[in-house]
C-alpha cells in the first residue's frame, strides 16, 4: 500500500504481483525500524528504476548469519530471474575473518550494492571486494527556488580504508594498499533526504516522512545501475566500469566541490577518488 501511494506521489507506475514480490524468512513483520527501512529501500529503487522487479527479503533477524541467509536467498531469486543487483542497506564493524564471507557475494550475474554506514568508520559488507560501496553525499538546493545546485560530501557517510581487505584490483594504486569506501555516492544526508511513504505496525496511520542515510544511497544507485540495462556478471565487473568511466569521462560524475568526512573530519574531498564520496555521485545512467 505504501508503494502504491508512493508511486501515486510521484507518477510511477503501480505495482503489482509480477513487479513487486515479497519474501519472509521468519522474521517479524510489526517492526517498524526495520519496516522504515525496507519502505525507504524498495521506494527509492522504484523511483530510479520504475519498470524493474522489486523483490523484498525479509531476514529471520537483524544477526549477521540471518542477514547473509537474506542475502543467498536474494541472490537465488535475482539469479533465477536473470541477473540484476542485491542492495544492502545494513552493515556492521568490520571483523576479523570478514573476507572468508566473500563467497556470499559471489553468484554469477548479479552485482551486490551497499550503504557504508552512517557512523564514519567503514562497515562491512561494504568493504567487502565482491561489493560496490555506496557513500553519501548532501545535495545543495537554493533556497527561494529549490533549484539543484551541487553535492557535497556527508560528514556521518561510513569512509575510508578497510582494516582488513586489501585494495581490490578495480581501484587505483593512488587509494593505498588497502581497500577504500565508497566507490560512488548519493544523497544521503537527512537534512537534505527523501520523501518516504509509510503506514505504521500498530496502526497509527499512514505518513509521508523524510529519511537519510546511506540506506537511501544505495538502493538510489542500485536502481540507476539497473535502470541502465548495464547487467554486468559480478560487482566487480561494475565497478571496473565505474572506475573505468572515472578515469576516461569528466562528466561520467559530479564531484564534490567542498567537504570532507571521517573520524575527526580527517579526509577531504578531491576531483578524483576519494574517501568521502569515492569517484562521486553518478550524473545519469550511461556510464553505470
Amino acid at each position: 500500500a505504501d508503494l502504491t501511494a508512493f508511486s501515486a506521489q510521484f507518477g510511477l507506475p503501480a505495482p503489482n504481483a509480477n513487479t513487486f514480490q515479497v519474501v519472509n524468512l521468519g522474521g517479524s513483520t510489526t517492526n517498524d525500524g526495520w519496516g522504515q527501512e525496507a519502505a525507504l529501500d524498495i521506494q527509492m529503487a522504484h523511483a530510479m528504476a520504475p519498470n524493474a522487479k522489486i523483490i523484498l527479503v525479509e531476514a529471520a533477524s537483524a544477526g549477521i548469519a540471518d542477514m547473509l541467509a537474506a542475502v543467498d536467498k536474494a541472490s537465488a531469486l535475482v539469479t533465477a530471474a536473470g541477473g540484476g543487483q542485491v542492495s544492502m542497506s545494513w552493515g556492521s564493524n568490520e571483523f576479523a575473518g570478514e573476507t572468508t564471507l566473500d563467497n556470499r557475494f559471489s553468484a554469477s550475474n548479479v552485482v551486490y550494492l551497499a550503504s557504508t554506514g552512517d557512523a564514519v568508520a567503514p562497515s562491512w559488507p561494504a568493504v567487502s571486494s565482491k561489493v560496490v560501496a555506496v557513500g553519501g553525499t548532501t545535495i545543495a538546493r537554493d533556497a527561494s527556488t529549490l533549484a539543484f545546485l551541487g553535492e557535497n560530501s556527508w560528514t556521518s557517510a561510513g569512509a575510508g580504508f578497510s582494516t582488513q581487505v586489501q585494495r581490490p584490483s578495480f581501484q587505483p594504486a593512488s587509494v593505498g594498499s588497502m581497500r577504500g569506501i565508497p566507490d560512488i555516492s548519493a544523497v544521503a544526508n537527512p537534512d537534505t533526504g527523501v520523501w518516504v511513504r509509510y503506514t505504521f505496525a500498530g496502526g497509527s496511520g499512514s505518513y509521508w516522512m523524510i529519511f537519510g542515510g546511506t540506506s537511501v544511497a544505495a538502493p538510489v544507485v542500485a536502481g540507476i545501475v539497473n535502470n541502465s540495462a548495464h547487467f554486468y556478471a559480478s560487482s566487480t565487473a561494475q565497478n571496473t566500469k565505474i572506475y573505468a568511466a572515472k578515469a576516461s569521462t569528466a562528466s561520467a560524475f559530479r564531484a564534490s566541490r567542498t567537504g570532507d568526512c571521517g573520524y575527526h573530519h580527517a579526509y577531504m574531498v578531491t576531483t578524483a577518488w576519494n574517501p568521502c564520496t569515492g569517484v562521486g555521485s553518478p550524473t545519469g545512467r550511461t556510464y553505470q
